[in-house]
């Protein structure tokens, strides 16, 4: 009877405590508990820092340009058959999806490619996709130091007299402070992208 009673006086004791989560948070500190991302949290990271790049206009831009937004950094070459496509599709669509609040999302597609992506090409690639897009590029120095700062991954292949590009698939989510958050993962689909981006600025 009395291991009965110590074990009923338990469970009362976590039932009070969730409620107390539930309706004052702030008294018992349950809403320090990290938020959940289907991305991977990399806040805090040495790296990531910033970049100076030129976007169509021979203006050299960097983070600091985009204080006050949320910034989607994606990597990719303008002849990709598949992922970079899909990629800038699906932040299209992610930014339709946020309404009013897309407005508050800049999305950034950096050239792995310069040999072949020109300002001109660069230009109407990304406005293809969404008239507020930005693409940027480098010389080949300037890219190599800018996807070593965010750990991208590339190399040219050959095929046949040509040549095609791989490269990693992450993008990467920085808040309006202009620091690292998410690293945001090609499988997922624009909702959870969405998802995550809201969870994100609930937490801010």
């Amino acid at each position: 009877m009395k291991y009965v009673l110590r074990h009923f006086n338990s469970i009362k004791c976590l039932l009070s405590a969730v409620l107390l989560c539930l309706t004052m948070p702030g008294i018992t500190g349950c809403d320090k508990l990290p938020p959940s991302y289907n991305a991977i949290d990399i806040t805090g990271a040495d790296a990531y820092r910033d970049f100076q790049l030129r976007d169509p206009q021979g203006k050299t831009r960097s983070l600091q340009d985009f204080r006050g937004k949320y910034v989607l950094v994606f990597f990719g070459f303008t002849q990709c058959p598949a992922i970079c496509p899909t990629a800038l599709a699906r932040a299209a669509a992610m930014k339709q999806q946020m309404g009013k609040d897309g407005e508050r999302l800049q999305v950034i597609f950096i050239s792995i490619d310069p040999e072949r992506d020109t300002p001109e090409l660069m230009a109407e690639y990304t406005k293809a996709f969404d008239p507020s897009f930005i693409g940027l590029r480098g010389n080949e120095q300037e890219t190599k130091q800018v996807a070593d700062e965010f750990k991208v991954f590339y190399a040219k292949v050959k095929t046949g007299s040509d040549y095609t590009m791989d490269h990693s698939t992450l993008s990467y989510l920085f808040d309006p402070n202009g620091k690292i958050r998410l690293a945001m993962r090609h499988e997922h689909t624009a909702e959870q992208y969405v998802a995550d981006i809201k969870t994100l600025m609930n937490h801010q």
